[in-house]
């Protein structure tokens, strides 16, 4: 049996739905194949044992500990580029590995782009993905307050999962990524509503606010923004199964 049969029949077995394609990709690798194999057999994310994962078409350096990019998320960026212009301020908050930010920046060049995250090791493949500045912190405390009234995209990609439903996630993110990614409090919402409490503050006029949430929390979500005073709708995309909640800010 060839070292492509006997990786495919391992993930197989291990219960990879699309061992074929895990295989070829972990036999690009150098390094110990075996060694390789056994940490996705056990369950670890296929991107944390390749170093990098695909969002929009582009690798990105992301490490054990960083949240992974979802396919789903391709909305949030595909509407924050529509937004962006060259020149824009463009800030990426919870930023995880920096994918979102930095696939506008490719999607739109010219803007001035900032991240930030509280997750060390999070900030530390932001700082490997990112053209322009990451910070590390809770949300906006660690930004410049020369960003203050002048962010006219604002992407935050905030945990939304009920905290009892974590547990009902599959293996690979409640066992090996941050609960801090994932976690977003008893309704799903906590740390949208902090955002969403402070981004007038940060938005410049006519600038946008866009989030993830599930289909189920869009009401609620839309509700916090119109409370902030901002504008809000939502966008849907079936194909992906992806909610974003967008607020503006008028004046």
């Amino acid at each position: 049996m060839s070292d492509f049969e006997d990786t495919v029949a391992r993930l197989r077995a291990a219960g990879c739905v699309f061992a074929e394609d895990e295989a070829r990709l972990l036999l690009g690798q150098s390094g110990d194949l075996a060694g390789m194999v056994e940490r996705r057999v056990a369950g670890e994310p296929l991107e944390y044992i390749l170093g990098w994962a695909e969002f929009v078409g582009r690798r990105f350096v992301v490490a054990p500990g960083v949240f992974v990019p979802r396919h789903r998320t391709e909305l949030l960026v595909r509407l924050a580029a529509g937004f962006a212009r060259e020149q824009s301020v463009v800030l990426d908050l919870c930023c995880g590995s920096g994918a979102l930010g930095a696939t506008v920046a490719a999607e739109v060049p010219g803007i001035e782009l900032h991240a930030a995250d509280v997750e060390p090791a999070a900030v530390d493949c932001a700082r490997q993905n990112v053209p322009g500045e990451v910070y590390q912190g809770d949300l906006y405390a660690p930004l410049p307050q020369r960003l203050r009234g002048r962010v006219d995209v604002l992407i935050a990609n905030v945990p939304y999962v009920p905290t009892d439903d974590v547990a009902l996630m599959p293996p690979e993110a409640r066992d090996h990524e941050p609960r801090v990614a994932l976690d977003g409090g008893a309704d799903g919402l906590d740390v949208l509503r902090r955002v969403v409490a402070e981004a007038p503050e940060w938005l410049a006029p006519g600038g946008h606010v866009l989030f993830e949430a599930s289909e189920r929390q869009a009401d609620a979500a839309t509700a916090e923004l119109r409370r902030a005073g901002l504008v809000a709708w939502v966008e849907e995309e079936d194909e992906l199964g992806a909610t974003v909640v967008v607020g503006r800010r008028e004046h």
